[in-house]
């Protein structure tokens, strides 16, 4: 059985979130919303997608149905044409349709504050829920995604061999102080610095503190 690593001390993990703080003090989402609805779909278009790719898909869809009822007047063939250059388009129009289905009906169009209430609905699943938690409703949920759970494992800031590990990681071990940025501090370090190939550690504020044994020389 492999041997789970240890995070690193306390001390070093509140250094780097220091640096990291220092260099971005509001660090914020890449994916474009006007509201909680409009970001629950934003992230829920976005698994296997870039945020970018998402953006650019609703930039106009989210003009004319940034609420559920509108979502569900505009239709769902409509809805594929806004975001059919999305990967798995179909499935995630359907899911898009029913999640505004029962926030009409269940929950008077708003979109609900609890963790267990958004992962009822269609197409949400944890990651989702606490990117909505986090953005929206300002709670220190930890959101781990491909990137987080590489940048976790590198530096053993939060290790972990699933995404729940790294995830409780992340909540034991980053200082309070920290909590409510972590996440997106973590992410845009892993998709702009920390990058799955050839890193870019020459450029990296946290380089002499983490311990990744593959550093690139630039």
């Amino acid at each position: 059985m492999a041997k789970i690593a240890k995070p690193l001390p306390y001390h070093t993990i509140h250094e780097i979130f220091t640096r990291f703080r220092a260099a971005e003090a509001e660090p914020k989402g890449e994916l474009h919303h006007v509201n909680a609805y409009t970001l629950v779909v934003a992230v829920a278009l976005s698994a296997q997608a870039t945020d970018a790719g998402v953006n650019k898909a609703t930039a106009e869809l989210f003009r004319i149905a940034d609420t559920p009822q509108k979502m569900l007047d505009l239709g769902e063939d409509r809805l594929i044409e806004h975001i059919k250059t999305i990967g798995l388009y179909r499935n995630k129009a359907k899911n898009v349709m029913k999640l505004s289905r029962i926030l009409v009906e269940e929950y008077g169009g708003e979109v609900p504050s609890s963790r267990a209430a958004l992962q009822s609905l269609p197409g949400v699943g944890r990651k989702t829920a606490n990117v909505v938690l986090n953005m929206w409703w300002g709670i220190p949920a930890q959101a781990v995604d491909t990137h987080i759970f590489r940048v976790g494992n590198r530096t053993r800031i939060a290790p972990g061999k699933d995404v729940d590990v790294v995830e409780r990681q992340i909540e034991d071990n980053i200082p309070a102080e920290f909590q409510l940025h972590a996440h997106h501090w973590l992410i845009l370090h892993g998709r702009y610095i920390c990058v799955a190939r050839k890193p870019k550690c020459g450029a990296c504020l946290i380089r002499d503190l983490c311990v990744f044994e593959d550093k690139t020389v630039v």
